[in-house]
């Protein structure tokens, strides 16, 4: 019988050779694969390349329709290097698919390397593809094995994963070193595309610990990794083994010279980093198996060369597992004291990673990381971009109350020759920082200027603002800030050059103006500036065709201020503003007209309006209670008391006036000219005079607007004033009231306009007891909202809201607003708040007048926030019991 199989053998053997040889005969010898790559590199143009390339794959195509066996390894393998030019090849998919199921090893080896480079995950072809490699994963041949664990580690899909995993496990556990390094790598991509089957190797991989070919140890602790970082349960199982990781890491510190595994004088760099990245894994948060690791540490942070890169690569690893699990504090110094070193190195690379390592470590051991200070402010004038900005970064993480003033000197002379982009972001920190820890106000003023010289253009908007605020917060400071300013702008040649100094100058000068008019001792050789040379220093400033107009708008508004701060040079003030009456910039041409109908019809407003402000107190508006206003941002008391009546939400007042709060009486930007005081108490008949004429300069659109363009009906001075629909104001002709402002009736008849406006908002006591029962007029979505009616006359009632919270959580962002007929007025309070806390409640107070008395009928509006989700409603009260 063996001699019959044998027989058999020879005459397949015969018939192939034929066959091969008609093949041969038949179709022409093809071009070699080195001959290929010495005509594209001959090509001279990119055409010529294409050409060579297209007559190739013609080629290759024929010889795919045709079934070509004889040369379809040359013929793959050309087309695999064309892929690797960037030219389609996918025409060869399955191609390799049939050299991967011939039984020649050269064969396979190309078809595996096709499949790898042409096929994926994605493709339906890998199906096709299972059982070849199942096949071949049973081979008797190591390097056929070997090359379907590699096709299966490169392109293995969840169903080839699940299918395949079986035969893997099983290659883990052979007799070959070879075989198991390569099923190794291949279960740890099985595990990565599909974590449940991670369980099937956690048997096996645990006996990789205890190989002696590093090799395969490697291959096995980065599958343990894998299983660590996948699962705590697994993480929990392996740490059992630290005491062998130990062992293993010991062995390779104190093994002699080994030619095999010997890199640079250091014995299997590779292996030992991948220990120390096992170890850190195993150890963080672990203080008992942290202390296990603790002595080998030491000896590899204290026993690795540093004359070379690769025990460079250990000591950082080594630093990272030093920094990351529970160490003892004297580790803890030494692996900062490596850092340190590594800032001393000439490689730039070393460096970086020093830097970054430090900034990572110094929320953990801040005090250690002071040490090297020096160092890393030195770093700073490396020329390496990414170096500075890392020490940068690093510099103001180590700023703390004790430090600022040195560390502030050293980033000021970082200023003077930085980079551009390093400015921005410079300024802005050392703001935060001078904020959080400086010494004295004084101090802080003087660095916040010292800032503002030093990045010139290049400064954030935030900086500007939170040096005015500064100011504005520092009473006895004012006097010592506006000579401060005004030194420092007579210092600079080019107020362009200088922009954000010079707005916050002109602020200090608009605000404190009559401050200049006498000496300074605080500050060396500052005496006092006569009136007519500011006046004259800011009409230049107007007049430079450099200056953007951001800074125009200060320095207007900074003259029309000192119209009120200087006893002379009036009429020049008011002359210099009248010629930018028909600038051609919008805004600075309305600032200008409005200003001047401050200095002829509307004088008696004009002390008042340009007073001084008040203190910018920072207000946490990231709060719930606050959760519409913009992170950051410091408000006036005064000006911003009065809006906190309604959020204007979609749909309301807000939409229809532009989104801007009515009464937010900021004159302008950067400061403005000045606020005007809102009161939510008491009528203040005295604080503002009539506003009929000023109303027909529309006083609204852009940013210097006073009431965002509102026309306001009212009376004029001695007329009397009554109350108002704000919507007919609006334009709105036969729509019914929607209200979202709280406005009463005024009760003073010596001015209307804004008088009216601004002295009805007085504060009504908000009733609860009433003699009739809480009527319900909306319960939804956990909110209950009831009316009660404390006083009734014939021509008005008063209603009170009292919107309860029913749920556990509590409602943000309350806003109630609501609509009655044309025939009728409503006047709607602020709430009491707008956050309703869990089982509270909030209330609210509203008057509708009705000289008609006809039947009050009422739309309602409510909108707020519940569990992060937004609710807007909207409900309809056709009849008032009692009313």
């Amino acid at each position: 019988m063996a001699d019959t199989a044998k027989m058999v053998d020879i005459l397949n053997n015969a018939k192939q050779l034929v066959t091969e040889a008609v093949d041969r005969v038949k179709m022409p010898t093809p071009m070699r694969l080195r001959d290929l790559i010495r005509n594209i590199r001959a090509a001279r143009t990119a055409a010529e390349e294409r050409a060579v390339i297209n007559k190739e794959c013609a080629y290759i195509r024929n010889a795919i329709r045709e079934e070509d066996t004889m040369w379809r390894c040359r013929n793959i393998a050309k087309l695999l290097y064309i892929h690797m030019l960037g030219y389609p090849a996918h025409f060869g998919q399955m191609e390799c698919l049939k050299l991967c199921a011939r039984n020649k090893f050269t064969d396979k080896r190309i078809g595996y390397l096709g499949a790898m480079l042409l096929l994926d995950e994605r493709h339906d072809v890998n199906i096709l593809l299972i059982h070849c490699i199942k096949t071949d994963l049973n081979s008797s041949t190591q390097f056929i094995q070997g090359l379907a664990l590699c096709a299966l580690g490169s392109i293995a899909s969840v169903d080839m994963a699940r299918d395949l995993a079986p035969e893997v496990e099983k290659l883990i556990k052979s007799s070959n070193a070879y075989i198991r390094k390569k099923a190794a790598l291949c279960a740890f991509r099985i595990i990565k595309k599909v974590p449940e089957l991670m369980e099937m190797f956690i048997p096996v991989t645990r006996s990789l610990l205890s190989e002696k070919n590093h090799g395969v140890l490697i291959t096995g602790i980065v599958l343990i990794t894998e299983l660590a970082e996948r699962s705590p349960d697994t993480l929990e199982h392996f740490k059992r083994v630290v005491p062998n990781l130990v062992r293993i890491l010991k062995n390779l510190i104190m093994s002699g010279y080994s030619p095999e595994h010997d890199v640079s004088g250091i014995s299997d760099p590779f292996l030992q980093i991948k220990v120390l990245k096992l170890l850190r894994i195993l150890g963080r948060n672990d203080a008992s198996t942290s202390e296990t690791m603790n002595d080998i540490l030491a000896q590899v942070a204290t026993n690795t060369e540093t004359s070379k890169n690769v025990g460079n690569a250990i000591l950082y690893e080594t630093v990272l597992s030093i920094m990351d699990i529970e160490s003892e504090s004297g580790l803890r110094v030494l692996a900062v004291n490596i850092l340190g070193r590594f800032l001393l190195n000439n490689d730039k690379n070393i460096r970086y990673v020093a830097l970054n390592t430090l900034l990572k470590t110094v929320a953990v051991d801040h005090s250690a990381v002071q040490r090297h200070r020096s160092t890393i402010l030195d770093c700073l004038k490396d020329p390496d971009v990414t170096i500075k900005k890392r020490a940068m970064e690093l510099c103001f993480a180590l700023i703390n109350s004790s430090n600022i003033e040195l560390m502030s000197k050293d980033l000021i002379q970082f200023l003077k020759t930085a980079e551009p982009e390093f400015k921005e972001a410079c300024s802005s920190n050392m703001m935060i920082s001078a904020e959080q820890y400086a010494p004295t106000r004084r101090w802080h003023i003087d660095t916040v200027f010292q800032v503002l010289r030093e990045s010139g253009n290049m400064v954030r908007d935030d900086v500007v603002f939170n040096t005015i605020q500064i100011i504005s917060m520092s009473p006895d400071q004012q006097k010592y800030s506006a000579h401060l300013a005004w030194k420092a702008l007579q210092e600079i040649k080019h107020c362009s050059e200088y922009q954000p100094l010079t707005q916050v100058g002109c602020w200090c000068i608009g605000e404190y103006g009559s401050y200049l008019l006498e000496s300074c001792e605080e500050l060396e050789r500052s005496t006092g500036v006569s009136e007519g040379e500011v006046i004259s220093w800011l009409r230049s400033l107007l007049e430079a065709s450099t200056v953007n107009i951001v800074t125009k708008q200060y320095a207007l508004l900074s003259l029309a201020k000192l119209s009120t701060r200087f006893t002379r040079g009036i009429q020049e003030i008011q002359n210099c503003i009248d010629l930018y009456g028909t600038n051609h910039d919008i805004d600075l041409q309305q600032r200008s007209v409005e200003m001047g109908k401050l200095f002829r019809s509307q004088a008696g407003l004009r002390s008042k309006l340009l007073e001084p402000m008040p203190p910018m107190e920072k207000t946490n508006l990231s709060s719930p209670t606050n959760p519409n206003g913009p992170s950051g941002t410091a408000t006036s008391p005064a000006a911003g008391s009065l809006v906190n009546g309604s959020n204007y939400g979609a749909g309301g007042l807000q939409d229809l006036i532009g989104g801007a709060p009515l009464l937010d009486l900021d004159l302008g930007g950067g400061g403005g000219i000045g606020s005007v005081p809102v009161s939510t108490g008491a009528p203040n008949p005295s604080s503002l005079s009539s506003l009929e004429d000023i109303m027909g300069l529309s006083l609204g659109g852009g940013d210097g607007g006073l009431l965002g363009g509102i026309s306001v009906p009212g009376g004029g001075a001695g007329q009397p004033a009554t109350s108002f629909n704000l919507l007919d104001s609006l334009g709105d002709g036969g729509a019914p009231s929607l209200v979202g402002l709280p406005v009463s009736t005024p009760t003073s008849s010596s001015g209307g306009g804004l008088d009216s406006l601004l002295n009805g908002v007085d504060a009504l006591s908000f009733a609860t007891t009433s003699s009739q029962p809480p009527f319900t007029v909306y319960e939804k979505h956990g909110l209950r909202i009831n009316f009660t009616f404390p006083s009734q006359t014939p021509g008005a009632t008063s209603i009170v809201l009292l919107a309860q919270n029913l749920t556990q959580q509590p409602i943000f962002d309350f806003n109630f607003q609501a609509a009655v007929p044309k025939s009728m007025q409503l006047q709607l309070q602020a709430p009491s708040d707008n956050v309703i806390p869990a089982s509270g409640s909030v209330t609210q107070q509203m008057t509708v007048n009705n000289p008609s008395q006809a039947q009050l009928r009422m739309k309602l509006k409510i909108s707020f926030s519940s569990g992060g989700v937004p609710i807007a409603d909207m409900a309809e009260v056709n009849s008032f019991p009692g009313i």
